[in-house]
């Protein structure tokens, strides 16, 4: 305990720099803490979202009393936001519990809305035909997912859902059948956090605990000289590095607390939460306010042992030990085993990501990203060493020898700018593996409207939605089942489009000829291959009087060979009929409006969003695709964005804490240099040189294992595409700019004013 209040009057009265860094490195951690709880807190948001999600479930059964509740749900859409109904017609029998976020069932005419959906009443009145009766309250937050979620408690009269409810017997799954995430892709946000995150978070909070390492370890050595025990000098060094990673813990939970509760309010794009699901977790806590000053302490420790077991080496200038060639291995073996999948890719036999490939992967990721940053130090001292003994220049040798001389230094500088392209890259192959996941298979994606109840008004303003680049319509024939079995007919359905507006929906078209009834052949499918040219298909109109019209088309030879898109509405249809052969004036009984536009999630949701403007209550199919699947996509989007952030801002933390701190730690070395005749032009280069070179030589390892690991996660994910070569051009722009934001950091190194007395100071 002495030796520890000893740290203490050291830390706090060895002067105003000393306090300067050690609030510096509170700070430092604190950011690291932050991200570290907002990582670790992200699992327990969606665990909230899907708890109420699962506790709100209708519990029914087909048999119950005659006189209990039923209950019917119906799911549909808003734009791009899911939209739930649930019709409960109450019942003197059976239960009467109310759901979460309701004091009791709704009784017949009595309407609860969400929050969003009580604002959306009066944005789009229009949606007011959907809930019919009248708004009673508003579900509290125990019955809703999210905050911006559209739900809906409808009472209703027992004769109206007799057919199709269910008796209620309560409330409450185990299970939410919507997840925020599917348990799958939830596995694959997970990793890339932790590659995205967690790994460069590491390093930042071992740079934060080493900050002023030189000026410590000589105080250090100092104190050991006087006769103080090598365990004594190991507390005084806690004292400085675990009260500031302590502080630093707590100051992180306190920044982490009012950024949940700003984000919690504000929202990101797709993901929405209460404040008290993004809560510290007691788990959460410990980890941050014990893990992180352990950390601390075990790198402090690791640091001081020098200063401990021959401190003579410290006070007094002497020849660098190199750095250890052990710190090779993780990175050999990481890439043995990347390489190992890659070569599985090559030979055409791709290794699965099943049992044991699974862990593999992981650990060859892991180890190649942490044999980076311990093999740094070494290149660092070697590529030194080699350029010192064979330049000519001034500015390489200063700047070599130095490198040479403390190769920890360079590796602290430098690690988290190289881990940075590492984990971008890594990046680069997690997205790609979700979106062949999540996305459609084909670039187009196809939107289906029932045609009926629509104006030409409507159709055209839908139409015109921004996004859609085509549309059609789909109508089926008519078939009298009254007739008899020889006169009964086969049905087809029939897409009504120009030519131009058909090869915009499909990949390929030829043949077609416009104000002809063709038909139409897709050789990959077998729709309509049964059928014979001369065959008669009915189909039937309405006209604006209401007045009964039909079209009688017979299959024609002229073909149409075309090829569709994966998922495309358009490949059931047998026959294009020219929108000329249409009756005037009237509509098809039995028809659908078809609109295409881009698969991007982006793009899709901008379309429905649109359609929803025109057509506040249409129901829209989405031909492929759910609703539930693109706002998945949404969160897993905004959860990885979130990540590259996280991850970008640490790297960069990271960079400036560190240059700042060599900066300040080197002082005395630049005014000798400068007072024997060094101009400051030629120290600004020096300074620039010793980040840049070694920075350089760790951004090409980090680019070239990166691209390996990403490739080994795409060929083990089973998608189509395993080798990213289209991100290659991005990531070497990114490498780029980060050594052009190196260079521009090193320049203010050198300070403008010499204090000769620097070089006195202890």
């Amino acid at each position: 305990m002495n030796e520890f209040r000893l740290g203490l009057r050291l830390l706090f009265g060895a002067g105003r720099g000393n306090r300067i860094r050690f609030f510096l490195m509170a700070a430092g951690g604190s950011i690291g803490v932050c991200c570290l709880a907002l990582v670790l807190t992200v699992p327990a948001i969606l665990d909230a979202h899907d708890g109420r999600a699962a506790a709100r479930q209708p519990v029914t059964s087909a048999k119950g009393p005659a006189d209990g509740t039923l209950v019917l749900q119906r799911n549909d859409t808003y734009g791009a936001a899911s939209f739930t109904r649930v019709l409960i017609a109450k019942g003197a029998g059976g239960t009467q519990s109310a759901p979460p976020g309701l004091a009791e069932l709704p009784s017949h005419g009595q309407v609860f809305v969400s929050p969003r959906l009580h604002d959306l009443l009066r944005e789009a009145p229009a949606v007011k035909a959907l809930l019919p009766g009248r708004e009673a309250g508003v579900i509290g937050p125990a019955g809703l997912a999210h905050p911006d979620e559209l739900y809906a408690y409808i009472g209703t009269a027992r004769a109206r859902i007799a057919d199709k409810g269910r008796t209620l017997k309560g409330f409450g799954y185990t299970y939410t059948p919507s997840p925020a995430v599917e348990p799958s892709t939830l596995t694959d946000v997970r990793f890339a956090l932790a590659t995205l995150v967690l790994l460069p978070l590491a390093i930042f909070l071992s740079v934060c605990a080493r900050l002023s390492a030189a000026s410590r370890m000589r105080r250090l050595a100092a104190l050991r000289l006087l006769g103080l025990s090598a365990k004594g000098t190991q507390r005084v060094n806690a004292a400085e590095t675990v009260v500031a990673a302590l502080l630093g813990a707590v100051l992180g939970l306190g920044e982490y607390w009012l950024l949940n509760q700003v984000m919690s309010r504000a929202g990101l794009p797709g993901l929405r939460w209460y404040p008290a699901d993004g809560s510290l977790s007691a788990t959460t806590i410990a980890v941050c306010l014990i893990g992180c000053p352990a950390l601390a302490w075990f790198i402090g420790r690791r640091s001081a042992r020098d200063a401990t077991v021959n401190p003579l080496s410290v006070r007094r200038t002497t020849a660098p030990r190199p750095p250890s060639k052990w710190g090779v291995l993780p990175l050999v073996a990481g890439l043995g085993i990347v390489c190992g999948f890659c070569a599985s890719g090559l030979m055409g036999r791709p290794a699965s990501s099943v049992g044991l490939n699974a862990l593999l992967v992981v650990a060859g990721v892991v180890l190649t990203g942490v044999g980076i940053v311990l093999t740094l130090p070494l290149l660092s001292y070697v590529l030194a060493g080699r350029v010192a003994r064979s330049t000519q220049s001034l500015t390489l040798n200063l700047a070599m020898r130095r490198n040479e001389a403390e190769p920890g230094s360079t590796m602290r500088v430098v690690t988290g700018l190289v881990l940075l392209v590492y984990v971008a890259s890594l990046a680069q192959g997690v997205l790609i593996q979700l979106e062949q996941v999540t996305r459609p298979s084909g670039p187009v994606q196809s939107y289906s409207l029932p045609l009926s109840g629509l104006s030409e008004r409507e159709q055209r303003d839908v139409t015109g939605v921004s996004g859609v680049r085509a549309h059609a319509v789909m109508m089926n024939s008519w078939v009298d089942l009254d007739a008899d079995q020889a006169s009964l007919a086969s049905s087809a359905s029939a897409l009504v489009a120009t030519c131009a507006e058909f090869e915009r929906m499909t990949q390929r078209a030829e043949g077609c000829v416009d104000g002809k009834v063709m038909r139409l052949v897709d050789p990959n499918s077998s729709v309509g291959s049964d059928l014979e040219p001369g065959t008669p298909f009915a189909f039937r109109f309405r006209t604006d009087a209401g007045a009964n019209r039909s079209l009688n088309v017979t299959l024609p030879a002229d073909r149409i060979v075309y090829s569709g898109y994966s998922g495309s509405a358009v490949g059931s249809a047998v026959l294009l009929v020219p929108p000329s052969a249409v009756p005037s004036g009237a509509t098809p009984r039995d028809a659908e409006l078809l609109l295409a536009g881009s698969s991007d999630p982006g793009q899709v949701r901008g379309v429905l969003n649109g359609i929803a403007v025109v057509l506040p209550i249409a129901e829209v199919e989405l031909v492929g695709l759910n609703i539930q699947g693109l706002e998945q996509i949404s969160v897993v989007e905004t959860l990885l964005a979130l990540g590259m952030v996280m991850g970008l801002a640490i790297g960069a933390a990271a960079f400036l804490v560190s240059v700042t701190d060599r900066a300040v730690e080197r002082r005395a070395q630049v005014t000798a240099v400068t007072l024997i005749g060094a101009r400051a032009r030629t120290m600004r280069a020096v300074q620039c040189a010793q980040v840049v070179l070694p920075l350089s030589l760790g951004l090409i390892v980090a680019l070239v294992a990166g691209k390996l690991a990403e490739s080994s996660y795409l060929i083990t994910g089973g998608g189509a595409i395993r080798w990213d070569l289209a991100g290659v051009p991005l990531l070497v722009l990114a490498t780029a700019g980060v050594v052009a934001l190196a260079a521009t950091g090193s320049l203010p190194l050198v300070g403008r004013r010499i204090d000769p007395e620097l070089i006195r100071r202890d």
